[in-house]
């Protein structure tokens, strides 16, 4: 896969994030994804895309957590 196609489709994913920002899940699942092409690829991952993936993975492990501890807990 030719590196202007996965900066194409980072671009998009990036596009839909703005758009559709109830949708973390899926754009966590989908930016995860292509990290991991360009990591197949030995391309370099973009900064601003793995900060991104992190920041997303607190969100979720916060969120998680809360859901377990139990209204009487938080």
């Amino acid at each position: 896969m030719a590196f202007e196609h996965v900066q194409a489709e980072i671009g998009l994913l990036l596009t839909r994030m703005q758009n559709e920002p109830e949708d973390r899940h899926e754009l966590y699942l989908q930016i995860m994804a292509k990290l991991n092409e360009l990591k197949a690829f030995g391309m370099p991952l973009p900064e601003d895309l793995v900060q991104m993936q992190k920041q997303l993975e607190e969100e979720f492990s916060a969120d998680q957590r809360e859901a377990s501890a139990g209204p009487d807990q938080k």
